[in-house]
């Protein structure tokens, strides 16, 4: 992209930190460079209500390697990074200590994403990087907390949900033997289910094209078409069918988690333990929105944060 402006950002997940540096012109994202670690920030938050201090000190360690990163590749926007934090964070009574902590170790305001303002981040980031349709599309980014639905058209946004469903979140609350009893992921099913029935899909004349972002969905695309390393430009548009995602769920049911990172390092190391959760989310998604397909998008609440700090100089 020519004449676009640099930006740096990170989304503080309840699973991963990811860093993007890239240029905009305030409507297309031009992807300079990708960074993410999981430090799984948002463990036993479901239950505890509190970000744990071994959690903490993971991500600011990560925090801090990536201001090391930025200052040796990208100095001039080491102290200018947007930082967002979103549902674990959002649930933790300590979570003024975390962003106070963060603040002082790194120089990084952070700020705190409400459900909505998650949801609205993640379709301008899941948009920015694929061609233009005029079909209505419906972005789904399952998070390890929260999963956000937002239906949109171009760069208009129609309605959009925050639900507490998430890979870690699910994880935690049903699927507690590994591998997970039949009768655990019926209820992680219908849990699915009952939260679904929140969504107030819009009035349209046509079924609109599902969007998929986050690792639950680049991790098992990238797998299905054979790559050997993360590429989101090979990733960015291509299609996960429904019948993809439930062999995937019949496999891992049948897995525990180190069974599945050993099978899987590439794309799984670390997300062994929660990846059947963001699946069983999405299948039933897609059974809810009788679709066959989604289409894989790599932007996220990251690049959405890029295009809001231009838009709103």
């Amino acid at each position: 992209m020519n004449n676009g402006t640099p930006a740096a950002s990170i989304d503080i997940g309840t699973n991963s930190v990811l860093l993007l540096v890239a240029e905009t012109d305030g409507n297309i994202i031009d992807v300079q460079t990708e960074k993410q670690e999981i430090p799984r920030l948002g463990r036993g938050v479901d239950k505890n209500r509190a970000l744990h201090d071994e959690s903490i000190r993971r991500v600011l360690d990560v925090l801090q390697s990536y201001k090391v990163f930025l200052r040796s590749n990208y100095p001039d926007l080491a102290d200018h990074v947007v930082v967002t934090a979103t549902s674990a964070v959002r649930d933790a009574s300590n979570r003024s200590e975390f962003m106070s902590l963060v603040e002082k170790e790194t120089g990084w305001k952070v700020s705190l994403l409400s459900g909505n303002e998650e949801a609205q981040y993640t379709y301008k980031g899941a948009t920015s990087v694929l061609s233009k349709t005029d079909r209505v599309r419906c972005v789904l980014d399952i998070g390890g907390g929260s999963t956000e639905i937002a239906f949109g058209k171009d760069s208009v946004l129609l309605s959009h949900i925050s639900l507490d469903i998430g890979s870690v979140r699910f994880t935690e609350r049903y699927l507690l033997s590994s591998p997970p009893r039949p009768e655990e992921i019926r209820h992680a099913e219908n849990a699915v289910r009952e939260e679904l029935k929140k969504v107030e899909v819009p009035e349209i004349l046509e079924k609109p094209e599902a969007v998929g972002v986050a690792g639950t969905v680049t991790s098992v695309a990238a797998i299905e078409a054979g790559h050997e390393s993360y590429l989101p430009e090979k990733l960015n548009g291509y299609r996960l069918s429904i019948e993809s995602v439930n062999r995937f769920v019949q496999r891992f049911s049948t897995m525990t988690a180190e069974e599945i990172e050993q099978d899987y390092p590439i794309f799984l190391k670390g997300r062994g333990d929660v990846i059947l959760g963001g699946l069983i989310i999405l299948r039933e998604f897609l059974n809810w929105m009788e679709l066959d397909s989604i289409t894989v998008s790599t932007g996220g609440i990251r690049h959405g944060a890029i295009l809001e700090k231009i838009t709103n100089k």
